[in-house]
């Protein structure tokens, strides 16, 4: 009977009550008893004593993991874009704008009053307030931060197979290179690539007795944005085609050892290369940007996708063993990870080179300041690129999810359908890769337009509905909050005004 039960309960969704079995129909877990017909009886045991739960420990670094992407390879770009103070300003404000939008989401399930919304996602209370506009709505911005952050995993994925293939090429073959770039000399080489120059002949001049016509070749065959992003096409798309995600899950943990050697490499290289800071407001000078620039709104686009955790935050915290501390561990997670960003964004933008480089030099993706043959740059890429194909089909299958179980009614209508949406999803990566790689335009634009709906007005706009139905509404609560929303606007705004 507990087993058709549950089976009834799950043929509707989570947010409908109409067939979930009364709590007096189905005792408590404590007290179900499986009966074989040996005679022994096995107790079904619940979580009742939270076992099961994750500690707070647990819960921030699940928060923090979540959270550090690919967007960190950005920030130093950022950071120069709209200048070392003012970046700095702005992810400690972004930081806690962020956050406070995100606590609203967590607390908007205790805005209904008189339904069960334990079982509820952020996507059931905009339904709830907003009807069916809020619900396609959500999906829709949902979608944009997921599609958005695939195209920027195929841009990195397709960067760093070529750096690697080129690195393990001239090993083989023993060519000494020296990138055709204009760099810093000595034992940590830091370019200053020049954009969009990857063609063959225009990245590396050989000094070698190869046979110039196999290396010749090999550049043809072996192009960043020519070839690389449709080698991956016969990797990834069977990948994606998988029913479940499971096996690609067991590799998350690739993702946090990637982000911690990408640190340690930080550490290394601003070691080495010492700081180069000239602290100038508003001039330019030689070498160096001013403390502000007018670009700075590209560094908030950065930052919009950077802590964005709105869309699951409900269910991170949902498995937090003491319920009363999610406010705290959410908190630590956030300074956390804002810490990490200023780490990684302003070491590398306060040693990267200036004489003979200009800070201007820094590129959307940091490694790309690094030639092909630096081996801490090669390892770097490595971990990245295992870890992005791994968490590449997990993304494509939130995407699958969300979409077809919208609006088919489940998430494998059949393989046809399935396998349209994989094909859409690994042509918008290659298209971009192939014709505008630029992995922090991508990230800025898909923030703001997630982050206008998800971060600022929602959870902004159902908290002032939630006050006014209490009768709690005040001025100061209404200005700050509509503030926000004009903030989330405003944002996105700026975003195709740079």
């Amino acid at each position: 009977m507990s087993t058709r039960i549950h089976y009834y309960g799950r043929l509707a969704s989570p947010s409908e009550r109409a067939l979930i079995a009364p709590d007096h129909v189905v005792p408590d877990p404590e007290e179900i008893f499986i009966y074989s017909p040996l005679g022994t009886a096995t107790k079904v045991g619940g979580y009742t004593d939270g076992s099961g739960k994750n500690s707070s420990i647990m819960t921030i670094f699940m928060i923090w993991n979540t959270m550090m992407g690919t967007s960190v390879l950005s920030i130093p770009w950022g950071i120069k874009q709209a200048g070392f103070t003012t970046g700095v300003c702005i992810i400690f404000l972004m930081g806690v704008l962020t956050l406070y939008c995100c606590y609203r989401v967590l607390k908007s399930q205790c805005t209904i009053p008189n339904i069960d919304t334990s079982s509820w996602e952020f996507p059931d209370v905009c339904k709830y307030y907003f009807g069916s506009f809020g619900q396609w709505s959500s999906l829709l911005f949902s979608l944009v931060s997921l599609v958005g952050a695939m195209v920027v995993y195929w841009v990195l994925m397709s960067n760093f197979l070529f750096n690697t293939g080129k690195f393990i090429y001239n090993f083989i073959h023993n060519i000494n290179v020296t990138d055709d770039f204009p760099g810093t000399n000595g034992s940590d080489r830091v370019i200053c690539p020049i954009s969009g120059a990857d063609s063959p002949g225009h990245n590396t001049t050989e000094d070698t007795s190869a046979n110039s016509t196999e290396l010749q070749q090999f550049e043809m065959w072996w192009s960043k944005t020519d070839t690389v992003p449709f080698y991956l096409i016969v990797a990834l798309l069977p990948l994606l085609n998988f029913k479940s995600p499971s096996f690609f899950a067991k590799f998350n943990v690739l993702g946090t050892l990637s982000v911690i050697f990408l640190i340690s490499v930080v550490t290394l290289k601003t070691a080495h290369l010492g700081f180069h800071l000239n602290f100038q407001w508003f001039t330019s000078a030689d070498y160096f940007v001013p403390e502000f620039r007018l670009s700075f709104p590209q560094l908030t686009g950065v930052l919009t996708l950077a802590f964005f955790l709105h869309n699951c935050v409900i269910t991170l915290l949902k498995n937090n063993r003491n319920q009363a501390k999610n406010v705290r561990d959410l908190s630590v997670a956030y300074f956390l990870v804002g810490l990490t960003y200023l780490y990684v964004g302003g070491m590398i933008f306060a040693a990267f080179p200036s004489p003979p480089l200009y800070k201007e030099c820094i590129q959307q993706n940091f490694l790309d300041n690094f030639p092909s043959n630096d081996i801490m740059s090669f390892f770097a890429r490595i971990f990245l690129l295992f870890q992005m194909m791994t968490v590449y089909p997990l993304l494509g299958y939130f995407v699958r999810v969300q979409l077809l179980g919208h609006v088919f009614g489940k998430a494998y209508p059949s393989i046809f359908h399935v396998l349209a949406l994989n094909i859409a999803l690994v042509g918008a990566g290659v298209i971009m890769a192939r014709f505008s790689p630029n992995i922090g335009g991508i990230i800025r634009y898909s923030g703001a337009t997630c982050g206008l709906a998800f971060v600022f007005v929602y959870p902004a706009l159902i908290h002032l509905i939630s006050q006014y139905h209490k009768g709690e509404l005040k001025w100061p609560s209404l200005i700050f909050h509509v503030f926000l929303m004009v903030l989330g606007l405003a944002n996105l705004i700026s975003q195709f005004l740079m």
